[in-house]
């Protein structure tokens, strides 16, 4: 987005999320006008831990404890496992999109649903 009335005296809200590697891994830019949200900042770390200590992705709205997106099969053994995973447990759409549980969920879901209701 380029905007002609960008302002070179107020300052910008930005937030960044740095590994401990020194690797820049999520960047925020909020507009002037719009508050930071500080739960979906935390949310954000979160996925990016998860999906690291999970060697996987979280999916689009993804929340703590949700189901995250399994990495892509590597030799054709691991392919003709998660077909018949994916048969069996009913986790996902194909091969390439199957989904698995944290290992590491740091809520139970049953505190989950409580706190929605």
């Amino acid at each position: 987005m380029i905007s002609n009335d960008i302002s070179t005296t107020e300052t910008v809200r930005n937030v960044f999320i740095i590994d401990d590697k020194g690797v820049v891994r999520l960047i925020l830019i909020y507009p002037m006008n719009v508050g930071r949200s500080i739960p979906e900042i935390l949310r954000a770390l979160t996925a990016l831990q998860v999906a690291d200590s999970n060697k996987a992705s979280t999916p689009a709205n993804w929340r703590p404890c949700d189901p995250v997106i399994q990495s892509s099969p590597q030799t054709f053994t691991e392919l003709e496992d998660r077909i018949k995973q994916i048969e069996k447990d009913k986790n996902g759409m194909s091969w390439y999109l199957s989904f698995k549980e944290a290992e590491d969920c740091k809520e139970s879901k049953e505190k989950i649903i409580e706190k929605k209701k």
